[in-house]
């Protein structure tokens, strides 16, 4: 007679530790607001620059493409379809550095990227990736302006 009792009470425990429950804190406004789902996620596009073909060597020509690249960054951010920016350090693999931009297809993050002059000119190559994470990313940029005492 106790074992099916104790059966049952593992069997229940056993659901109950996993079970989803509900956030306490969870603000459906601000939620919606930030285009999250029921976990607080939203997908992205992930880009990973890597070294392109064109390895220019007439330095003015490059200062002048890294400085337009810098400046479709900031201009992608001023529209708010990038979320997070940065290089890599050294590594054996060629990559540059990563873009999470917020828009919905790899077609729209293409457009978006033929508009830096560093990857039209292939001094840059992208790898473009589907990407899912915390809605609040979108957070980020608006928290670095104010810690941030110079920029590019």
């Amino acid at each position: 007679m106790k074992k099916p009792i104790l059966a049952i009470f593992f069997f229940f425990s056993f659901l109950q530790l996993f079970s989803q429950s509900e956030n306490p804190r969870y603000d459906s406004a601000l939620a919606k607001s930030m285009g999250a789902d029921d976990y607080g996620m939203k997908s992205y596009i992930l880009v990973v620059l890597k070294s392109g073909p064109n390895t220019i060597t007439d330095q003015a020509k490059l200062d002048t493409l890294f400085s337009d690249h810098m400046k479709n960054i900031q201009d992608m951010a001023d529209k708010g379809k990038l979320i997070v920016a940065g290089p890599f350090g050294k590594n054996a693999k060629s990559y540059r550095g990563i873009f999470i931009l917020n828009v919905k297809t790899k077609e729209e993050a293409s457009a978006l990227l033929m508009n830096d002059p560093a990857i039209r000119e292939k001094v840059f190559e992208t790898d473009i990736l589907e990407w899912y994470g915390s809605a609040a990313l979108g957070e980020y940029l608006k928290v670095h302006q104010k810690i941030e005492k110079k920029s590019f």
